[in-house]
């Protein structure tokens, strides 16, 4: 486990939400506190009802399950970098 959690820290592997969500228990803190960087609680996006998206997002998160290590870390990297602009 020490050998998996430093290769996250590296940046040389992604973890899984599921392994995201138990490290966020493991340290007693929310698990958007481990992709946030800043002061306070991040802002909630506007978006429609649940209803109207819930389903793509249970798509979204199976497939983010099952894609590759590599993957993973490229889809992380892509949302970071749209997310600043």
């Amino acid at each position: 486990m020490r050998s998996y959690i430093s290769r996250v820290e590296g940046g040389y592997t992604a973890p899984s939400l599921s392994t995201l969500e138990k490290f966020a228990k493991a340290l007693e803190i929310e698990p958007y506190q481990l992709l946030f960087q800043g002061e306070g609680r991040p802002t909630s996006p506007r978006v429609p009802e649940p209803t109207s998206f819930g389903k793509p997002i249970k798509q979204l998160a199976k497939l983010y399950e099952t894609m590759s290590s590599t993957n993973r870390k490229l889809l992380l990297s892509m949302a970071t970098k749209l997310a600043k602009h």
